[in-house]
């Protein structure tokens, strides 16, 4: 039995030893985009890759930062390398956990912000929040959260094929990573 999972575009990837230079934008872009949120409960097929995307939009139209941005893009990028687990079943899974933060680490790492603040974190998971809220009323028919919803932007559930999803996930995180970089310039 190997130690490694073979990525999409070839990389091999120990999954409990993450390292910064295993991430590949591809191979996140990829896989999210064909992992259905929700563990596939859903009205219609609604990948992972686009709730990240309306993450980001979310956090463009409250003019949250850039590097909050790709935060939000990123936010999930774990998922890429050990699938989605449901936050009900998550929370019981410590060992899952410390996982997933190893990921983290890497991806941010590798996207340069290994720096993320706790208020950056913050920032993110409200984000998310608010479209897990939405996510629950327009994909499996819960009643809208009590104040209504907590977002600036409508976002968009549509089916949509994943390869252009995927292309629209790495275009966004390329995009959001040369406008940083030319602010560190």
């Amino acid at each position: 039995m190997s130690n490694y999972m073979k990525t999409y575009t070839g990389r091999k990837v120990n999954p409990l030893e993450p390292k910064a230079n295993d991430i590949c934008l591809d191979d996140i872009a990829h896989a999210l985009s064909l992992i259905c949120r929700g563990n596939g409960q859903t009205t219609h097929f609604y990948s992972v890759a686009m709730h990240c995307i309306n993450c980001q939009k979310e956090a463009k139209a409250r003019n949250y930062s850039i590097r909050v941005q790709l935060g939000c893009l990123l936010h999930d990028a774990s998922e890429a390398y050990l699938s989605d687990v449901i936050r009900p079943v998550k929370q019981h899974l410590p060992k899952y956990s410390e996982i997933e933060e190893m990921f983290f680490g890497a991806v941010f790492e590798h996207f340069n912000l290994s720096d993320f603040s706790e208020e950056e974190w913050d920032l993110v998971k409200e984000v998310d929040d608010a479209l897990l809220d939405y996510d629950l009323t327009e994909l499996l028919q819960e009643p809208v959260p009590e104040g209504g919803f907590r977002f600036q932007r409508t976002p968009d559930v549509q089916v949509v094929p994943f390869e252009q999803t995927e292309q629209e996930y790495k275009q966004i995180a390329k995009d959001l990573t040369e406008q940083l970089a030319d602010r560190e310039r």
